[in-house]
């Protein structure tokens, strides 16, 4: 019997775009292709204009998402075709994502370090969410992964997980295995069959993000190109 074909896709990745990356729109598509990733969703910090001009790159590959930052903490949503302006309330984000068609979940839910996760603002939006992100490279305690598991679990949620690369080096570090999909109901639904793989980053690669910002704030970095 053939072997169902699996896609291996990365859901967590940030470009130029975000004020924390610098990687290039060109360096981010070659390393995608390089490292064999068949999907990869663009989830730049409250903007969808870097992955948008991405799709246009490589239609097939790209998946356009966001991360957004909400009163409570980040979520991340897929398939958009606006972006969502931050500071709304997690429900009105979620319902701006629903209205154009996309899913929605929450980005390193458990995360005790990041001042972006969700934590406890978590539990009240479980039955409003699609999926939670069940093992994000960049937290720097596994056990914050593994509870982010064990949640989705229990709740019957469909899981994804990602890089969450803010450079080209992380790309792929971590990634879904699962059948696909050529919708956002397709993938809610592949996700379910999905197996994660994917190892935490080395701690230091926080550094980038870091020396990102830096040179944004003082203007030693071009700043990306709007739509």
């Amino acid at each position: 019997m053939e072997e169902e074909p699996r896609w291996v896709c990365d859901l967590h990745t940030h470009t130029l775009y975000s004020r924390d990356s610098l990687t290039s729109l060109e360096a981010f598509l070659d390393a995608c292709r390089r490292k064999g990733l068949d999907r990869i969703a663009v989830t730049d910090h409250n903007t969808i204009a870097g992955a948008l001009r991405l799709k246009e790159m490589d239609p097939e590959r790209i998946i356009v998402g966001q991360e957004i930052r909400t009163t409570h903490g980040e979520l991340i949503a897929y398939f958009l075709t606006e972006p969502v302006p931050p500071g709304l309330s997690p429900e009105e984000s979620i319902d701006r994502v629903r209205q154009q068609g996309g899913v929605v979940g929450i980005s390193h839910p458990l995360d005790r370090l990041r001042r972006e996760a969700m934590r406890k603002a978590t539990f009240d939006l479980l039955d409003r969410v699609d999926f939670l992100e069940g093992f994000n490279a960049r937290c720097l305690f596994p056990a914050d992964n593994r509870a982010a598991r064990a949640l989705a679990l229990q709740r019957g949620l469909p899981m994804t997980a990602g890089s969450d690369a803010h450079t080209v080096w992380e790309i792929g570090q971590a990634v879904v295995v699962l059948p696909p999909f050529d919708s956002p109901a397709a993938f809610l639904e592949s996700l379910r069959a999905g197996r994660i793989r994917g190892r935490i980053s080395l701690p230091w690669l926080h550094v980038f993000s870091t020396y990102a910002k830096i040179v944004r704030r003082w203007g030693w970095a071009p700043t990306p190109p709007a739509l």
